[in-house]
């Protein structure tokens, strides 16, 4: 069901949606999930008078089956970001039937859901950080392994500088500041269209990793 739909399945449920499309706001009743065939899904959700991204969704991911689930207001909002987006809309029942009849999409739609758990352990552990910079840097890796796009060059993010202070309570200028200083280490390049792109994610971590160590004594 999650990975591999046929176009049988787009004929019955399929629509497609394009760039800046909602497909559904933060509280609204659901009533209907998304699974993503094609094109990426902005999550975002308003925290003290911003919208904060939460999540990047693309081909495979699925969406708002929470609503569906627990019969509570939608917690998100989601706005296509890359376009034309062609997910299949499955209303509650539907659901129902396939997750009773098919116990490969049961155990599928548990794993997913037990990995957005994690995800938001993540977010969590790194809201814990006191120091505003290493919020910024740990989401910037966190969001290039779970949402980047894979290109020669690196990792490219789809969020901004700003995305990533705004999840982490950071001020811009902090993030900015960071981010410089990680475009003149080499360890961080941009696009031709200003996002943030890891060109080495490994060289990345270790120097998280170098910057996590416990100084010794005399060091300055």
């Amino acid at each position: 069901m999650i990975d591999a739909m046929s176009d049988p399945l787009f004929d019955r449920f399929g629509r497609e949606f394009e760039a800046g499309h909602v497909l559904f706001r933060e509280g609204e009743p659901g009533n209907v999930m998304f699974v993503i065939q094609s094109g990426v899904i902005r999550l975002t959700k308003h925290v003290a008078g911003e919208d904060k991204s939460l999540a990047f969704l693309g081909a495979g991911e699925f969406l708002g089956e929470m609503a569906i689930l627990n019969a509570k207001p939608r917690t998100a909002t989601a706005v296509v970001e890359e376009g034309p987006a062609r997910c299949l809309v499955i209303d509650a029942q539907t659901m129902e039937v396939m997750v009773k009849k098919n116990a490969e999409i049961a155990l599928r739609l548990i794993k997913k859901l037990s990995k957005r758990l994690d995800s938001a352990d993540a977010l969590i552990e790194i809201l814990m950080h006191r120091d505003p910079k290493a919020r910024v840097l740990l989401a910037l890796v966190r969001h290039a392994e779970e949402y980047g796009e894979v290109t020669e060059q690196g990792i490219a993010l789809r969020s901004t500088g700003e995305d990533l202070a705004k999840q982490v309570g950071a001020d811009v200028e902090v993030a900015d500041q960071l981010l410089g200083r990680l475009r003149r280490l080499r360890l961080l390049h941009v696009t031709s269209d200003g996002r943030p792109l890891v060109p080495d994610l490994s060289r990345l971590e270790e120097f998280i990793e170098f910057l996590e160590q416990p100084k010794q004594p005399g060091d300055t």
